[in-house]
């Protein structure tokens, strides 16, 4: 059996874990394949939590445990991995920060907020004294730099290709003053224009058109090179990893109805520009249908 690449056990927590993961399964003469034979876990799935990349689930670490013979050791030490550097931003979003960093394309719907990435510090101020209105200063502060730390996703050249559509009540119910807003409004075009990302706006207006898969919550799909998409769904205060392939797959089709019944590129970052003025100048942004009949919007068609 071929050796596989060299796992640093070193390097952390998940690491030591998924390195005496592949020394067991290679002492039993397994191949990933036979050991996930079974469970409702691909090859794909293990490989990564070998090489520290994964967190092992328990229904998964036990059947790992029967099957090469651990005595328990891969359940009892699972919790204690998925806990380890735990980041504030909550645990289930673990993985997904995990595969930001080798995602070669992420396309994402917001139906109600600006995206991690994109968040200025007022705006993620706002956000977490919502979520937790006790909220200490020092965790506040851990948060702030924690989700900035996040902008190279969208801002870095070398980062993924990155796709965003956002629905219209994102720009049009403020979560901050006016002067705030029309900052953060700014930097999310400042950012597009720089080719960081292709904005989308779906319209109030457009209904359920292409959207109704999607109104739970955030929905990001990450693509790879020579690994399978996942897909990641989140709530206010869970989320939710999907990798079944089916399913993956019938989410990049709904994605593709959603993009259809958004609005242009050009004509989304325009709307976005246009809402940053209006909060700068004072006033609540009108919406897209009230712009139509409106003089300036480039390629406005009733």
């Amino acid at each position: 059996m071929p050796a596989g690449k060299e796992i640093d056990g070193a390097a952390g927590v998940p690491e030591f874990y998924g390195k005496e993961l592949r020394w067991q399964r290679e002492r039993a003469g397994l191949t990933l394949e036979q050991t996930v034979r079974g469970v409702f876990y691909s090859v794909s799935y293990l490989s990564e939590i070998e090489r520290g990349r994964r967190r092992m689930p328990l229904d998964l670490a036990q059947h790992v445990d029967k099957v090469l013979g651990t005595d328990g050791f891969f359940a009892r030490g699972c919790e204690d991995v998925r806990n380890a550097g735990r980041r504030v931003e909550g645990h289930y979003f673990d993985e997904v920060l995990e595969m930001e960093s080798r995602a070669l394309d992420i396309v994402q719907w917001e139906p109600m907020l600006i995206p991690g990435p994109l968040q200025l510090e007022p705006y993620i101020e706002a956000l977490v004294r919502l979520g937790t209105p006790r909220v200490t200063q020092e965790v506040l502060k851990e948060r702030i730099s924690t989700r900035r730390a996040r902008s190279w996703v969208m801002e870095d050249k070398e980062g993924p290709v990155s796709w965003l559509v956002l629905h219209e009540s994102v720009l049009r119910q403020p979560l901050l003053g006016y002067a705030d807003m029309a900052e953060q409004l700014a930097h999310v075009a400042a950012v597009a224009r720089r080719g960081g990302f292709v904005p989308q706006i779906l319209a109030s207006g457009a209904g359920a058109r292409g959207a109704d898969p999607f109104m739970c919550g955030t929905t990001v799909l990450l693509e790879f090179s020579g690994a399978p998409p996942v897909l990641y769904t989140e709530s206010m205060y869970s989320g939710n990893m999907v990798e079944e392939a089916a399913t993956v797959e019938q989410y990049r089709n709904a994605y593709d109805r959603l993009r259809a019944a958004a609005l242009p590129p050009e004509l989304s970052l325009w709307l976005i520009e246009s809402a940053a003025e209006d909060y700068r100048n004072g006033k609540r942004p009108r919406s897209f249908a009230s712009r139509l009949t409106a003089k300036g919007g480039p390629g406005l068609r009733p």
